[in-house]
């Protein structure tokens, strides 16, 4: 932890010291308020960064000031001598999902756009900010990993975020911020106290100082040591997820995770979710994953739908899917001599080939392709008879989730081929040019 004593100019250049490398650019995420203002100010007093800094306002479109608020933070830029970027997002909440989740996803996802190799984003975080958001996770029940609160330092799209002021108290950036004659937007949703953040920080933490003034610190400093307990927990889970987790499909492989301990199958998983770039989960979450699904009984290919996840139990591994991934719009193969490109990204090409669809046929068709709808038959070269798919599936040990994205190509309205799997005997020769599909 820096020395409480430091200028925030120190606390900046201890914080960038940080870095393995020398940083080619240095964002700072700059809202106009009185935190992002104190980074941007002392920032621009270090000549050594200066030239390579550029002032970042992200534009969520939610307040009737935001154009003001924008031409605010360009001024004061460009009198510091400051590159200025403002970058417009969409901060509408999707289902499930909090205002102020949906603002801050929006926002760090226009500043991860933002970053190549060796550049750095710098935010404004302090020691009251960290202190609101252990309070949070710990009402929410967190546990070490929420508790451990934001870090000072981690991996942030190809390069690295910073937050230098996390151990600097907010007295301290109102004190800079006054000496220097700052100039500052004041956000008038940041008084609603119908959110938790604000609720915490206009109600809870000023009753709470009256008893324990120097709460900030002493949370943080807990902070801190959360931080280190979970590095060690997760440094052994991680070693013990490498045993469990099948490289080739991202799956777990669930008899050798029954091999651990109840409390260790947890830890695993988390690190599974990591490893899927997929929020972290709730216990509640996690207990329904052993319980539901790998422990289901009674069930060949159990699942659980939880938000935009699936998890599916097959074949004796664990499997998280999507569900955004899984369907693709019906649509027509116009361009028949390129590959096809789906709405789920999907991409089918045709391949010259000995035996498959008969060119003649495929060349004078309209093709198009479908998801199934259930019900549907194919006649099979030679064998007798139509065939469910489903039973096709089945034999073939196609798991649930591929049957559901399987294409299907019609010529002329007629089910001619079923993705890279089979094709109709109607369609099918072994004499004649014929066309392979392949899927990826």
């Amino acid at each position: 932890m820096k020395n409480a004593k430091c200028s925030i100019e120190q606390h900046i250049k201890a914080t960038l010291t940080q870095l393995p490398h020398i940083p080619n650019n240095i964002y700072i995420g700059y809202s106009g308020g009185v935190d992002s203002h104190v980074l941007l100010h002392a920032c621009a007093l270090l000549p050594d960064i200066k030239p390579k800094i550029i002032a970042v306002y992200i534009h969520h479109g939610l307040q009737t000031q935001a154009d003001l608020w924008a031409a605010h933070c360009q001024k004061i830029t460009k009198d510091l001598g400051i590159k200025f970027l403002m970058c417009a997002v969409n901060a509408a909440a999707n289902s499930g999902e909090s205002p102020e989740e949906a603002a801050r996803n929006a926002r760090y996802t226009a500043f991860e756009k933002l970053m190549n190799q060796n550049d750095v984003l710098l935010l404004a975080q302090h020691q009251e900010d960290q202190l609101e958001t252990v309070l949070l996770q710990l009402f929410r029940g967190s546990g070490l990993r929420g508790l451990s609160g934001m870090p000072e330092k981690n991996h942030f799209g190809m390069g690295s975020m910073l937050r230098p002021l996390l151990h600097v108290s907010k007295q301290r950036i109102n004190a800079y911020a006054f000496t220097h004659r700052l100039q500052w937007i004041e956000d008038p949703s940041n008084q609603d106290t119908v959110y938790d953040r604000n609720f915490l920080r206009q109600e809870i933490i000023p009753l709470l100082k009256t008893r324990w003034p120097s709460l900030d610190k002493t949370v943080s400093r807990s902070a801190l040591h959360c931080a280190q307990s979970e590095e060690v927990i997760s440094s052994i889970a991680k070693r013990d997820f490498q045993h469990v987790f099948n490289k080739s499909d991202h799956s777990i492989d669930i008899a050798l995770l029954q091999i651990y301990t109840h409390t260790q199958q947890r830890s695993i998983l988390r690190e599974w979710f990591e490893w899927l770039d997929m929020k972290m989960p709730s216990q509640n979450t996690i207990e329904r994953i052993l319980h539901d699904v790998i422990g289901a009984k009674n069930k060949s290919s159990p699942q659980l739908k939880l938000h935009h996840i699936t998890f599916w139990r097959y074949r004796g591994k664990l499997i998280a899917l999507r569900n955004e991934c899984n369907a693709f719009e019906p649509c027509e193969w116009l361009d028949k001599n390129h590959p096809l490109i789906l709405s789920n990204n999907m991409v089918l090409t045709l391949t010259p080939q000995t035996n498959g669809i008969s060119q003649k046929y495929w060349d004078n068709a309209k093709i198009t392709l479908k998801m199934r709808q259930g019900g549907e038959k194919i006649c099979l070269p030679n064998r007798q008879g139509h065939h469910d798919l489903k039973k096709l599936f089945q034999d073939a040990i196609i798991a649930p989730w591929q049957r559901k994205i399987m294409p299907l190509i019609y010529l002329d309205d007629k089910l001619a081929a079923v993705g890279n799997l089979w094709i109709a005997a109607e369609f099918y020769t072994e004499t004649d040019l014929a066309y392979g599909i392949s899927l990826d």
